[in-house]
């Protein structure tokens, strides 16, 4: 983008709704109602559909898109500057070959970084296109940013011609058609097809990743889209881990004889999944064995006793959450992704709400009074985020082995 277009007025210069294309774009967002952003395109050239949403994270963007949990969405960075930190394998949160189709595209407001980190393997470019995301930088991410939180998350196409050839119809189009978020089962495109093991603990320097044990107690994972990163804090805390496809049985859990359960993450709608995993979870629970469920995973859990889910505004996402602890009377610093939230009011006798957002007051943790069940909206394992969560994992593990 030429300096003197980049540093002018973005709103201006960007948003347009009938205007054709200026000569210098190479890429154009364009929401539902056909409003139409244009910028300097990156990483994959084509077509992405999506819901649109924003995050605040300032750092950890390569972990962010790589999030299964933002499957089928368009992510816009608050943060101007983008791909500093470079992009290295070690840093992955796809945690089987499924979850790699997380985030389909990004926004940001400046143009990629370089890479300037000495853990970094290529650049954020580099990256952005192997991973087939398509990206749009030069973007008014301010102006988006604010209609997100007057109207909500639109559902949204962003289209990258690296000759500039944009095809300003077809991405209207696309964006006017996109089916919405409400109602999408998009769980078991990111989920594994087999039960396998997973071993690898915390990354720790100079080491890297460190093996588990062989003897702790055994947790199984219900994998809707399970953060890499999940199942090495578990490892981390102690714990021998098995992760099965989101299509398990409550059989084929109980088979396992584990001592306790997570339920991931993931994305899409909580009642579209739980059409066919609601009956595991009961299973799970009757059975008397300690539970954990993690953001999808807590609305899963919330939807299996009782509880209901509603479609949230303009979700939240980011590195930076306030969330009270009613438990400890902390304020824990939290990682959080999630465009659905449990409706409070409609949790059943018997389940005491033990978090809650500080933004806006919604449900962010729940446990159950007569069963080992425990839950928690925001992301504990943080990847990006602050560690002020990770107990959750260790007093999880540490209860398995007193019981």
């Amino acid at each position: 983008m030429p300096e003197a277009i980049e540093n002018q007025d973005l709103e201006r210069s960007t948003q347009r709704e009938d205007a054709a294309p200026p000569q210098w774009a190479t890429a154009a967002l364009a929401l539902a109602d056909g409003t139409v952003f244009y910028g300097i395109g990156a990483g994959a050239t084509g077509t992405a559909v999506g819901e649109l949403c924003f995050n605040t994270a300032m750092t950890g963007h390569q972990e962010i898109l790589a999030d299964p949990s933002y499957a089928a969405q368009i992510v816009c960075f608050t943060f101007p500057h983008v791909g500093n930190t470079g992009a290295n394998a070690e840093d992955e949160e796809a945690a089987s070959a499924a979850a790699k189709q997380a985030a389909v595209g990004m926004v940001s407001r400046a143009r990629l970084t370089p890479p300037a980190n000495w853990r970094a393997e290529q650049s954020f470019e580099e990256w952005l296109a192997a991973r087939g995301i398509v990206a749009i930088t030069g973007v008014d991410t301010r102006a988006i940013t604010r209609r997100i939180r007057d109207t909500g998350m639109p559902m949204a196409a962003v289209q990258h011609a690296r000759a500039g050839a944009l095809d300003l119809n077809a991405v209207k189009a696309a964006a006017a058609a996109a089916p919405a978020m409400e109602g999408a089962e998009l769980a078991g495109q990111v989920t594994r097809a087999a039960i396998e093991p997973w071993a690898q603990a915390g990354w720790d320097w100079p080491q890297g990743y460190v093996a588990g044990p062989d003897d702790g107690p055994l947790v199984a994972v219900l994998d809707y889209g399970v953060k890499a990163n999940i199942l090495r804090r578990l490892v981390s805390a102690g714990a021998r881990v098995t992760v099965l496809p989101a299509t398990a049985s409550a059989a084929d859990v109980l088979a396992l004889a584990p001592d306790g359960v997570v339920v991931s993450n993931g994305p899409g709608d909580p009642a579209a999944t739980g059409a066919y995993a609601l009956d595991a979870l009961r299973g799970v629970i009757d059975a008397g064995v300690p539970v954990l469920g993690i953001c999808l995973g807590h609305q899963m859990l919330a939807l299996a006793v009782g509880a209901k889910t509603v479609k949230m505004a303009q979700g939240h996402h980011g590195a930076n959450h306030p969330v009270k602890n009613h438990e400890t009377g902390q304020v824990e610093i939290v990682s959080m992704n999630h465009g659905f939230a449990v409706d409070r009011d409609s949790l059943p006798d018997g389940a005491i709400e033990t978090h809650v957002s500080l933004f806006d007051g919604t449900n962010c943790g729940f446990k159950l009074t007569d069963k080992p069940v425990f839950a928690v909206q925001h992301h504990p394992e943080a990847s990006p985020g602050p560690q002020d969560s990770f107990n959750v994992f260790d007093n999880f593990v540490s209860g398995l082995k007193a019981g």
